[in-house]
């Protein structure tokens, strides 16, 4: 199996374990109920700003060509067509996790840990080991530009990335270049993108959103 893949169920846990303990950020804090009846957390927080009252969750775990982006686009252009309201009303949520975690991270980071050829991502443009970010100012090689992150970004797209995914592929490019784990994510951290919003993982991106009216799409 690819370095890249957790190799067992005993990694995730031990992933999960390590990573949620440094979830500060996350922790609860004093403040308005959330919907299951606890305290607002920064998690919550986010929850509440998917807009719209027709609303997707699109989770996306691995690249398929792109199709993480494809299909919040095809949600927000179809949408307002299907259901007779503006844009306004469509919310539309992105999870990148697991194998597309890199999509989050800017070009210094895809440049410096050389993620195109960790996870195997090719540039379309090239045809090499991608070396800059090939899914945030144009979609990959799928046939719409507007499917652009950036893009999607901008049209209000609630993207969420998983901080597990951040801390495991981080451990791993870390052991590559013989640097601290620590030092690793904290310049992936820095990485990521304006608009993306770290996340204690994908999974509970996803449960949230469905838990808030969000249908639930598998991108791959």
């Amino acid at each position: 199996m690819e370095d890249t893949k957790l190799s067992s169920r005993r990694d995730f846990l031990a992933l999960a374990a390590t990573a949620t303990a440094g979830l500060g950020m996350m922790a609860p804090v004093a403040g308005a109920a959330a919907a299951a009846g606890g305290p607002a957390t920064d998690f919550t927080r986010w929850l509440d700003t998917i807009p719209g009252k027709h609303r997707q969750v699109t989770d996306w775990p691995d690249l398929n060509g792109g199709m993480g982006l494809g299909y919040s686009l095809a949600f927000l252009m179809t949408g307002p067509v299907g259901y007779g309201v503006p844009e306004s009303e469509i919310g539309v949520v992105l999870v990148i996790r697991h194998n597309t975690i890199p999509i989050a991270l800017n070009d210094s980071a895809w440049a410096k840990y050389k993620l195109g050829e960790m996870f195997n991502i090719t540039d379309p443009d090239t045809n090499a080991p991608a070396v800059r970010n090939p899914f945030y100012l144009k979609p990959g090689s799928l046939p719409f530009p507007d499917a652009a992150l950036q893009k999607l970004i901008d049209r209000g797209v609630r993207v969420g990335a998983c901080n597990l995914a951040i801390t495991f592929f981080s451990g791993v490019a870390a052991a590559k270049f013989g640097l601290k784990p620590e030092d690793v994510k904290k310049d992936w951290l820095e990485a990521v993108y304006p608009g993306i919003t770290v996340l204690p993982s994908g999974i509970l991106a996803c449960n949230g959103a469905v838990s808030r009216g969000c249908a639930y799409v598998f991108a791959g």
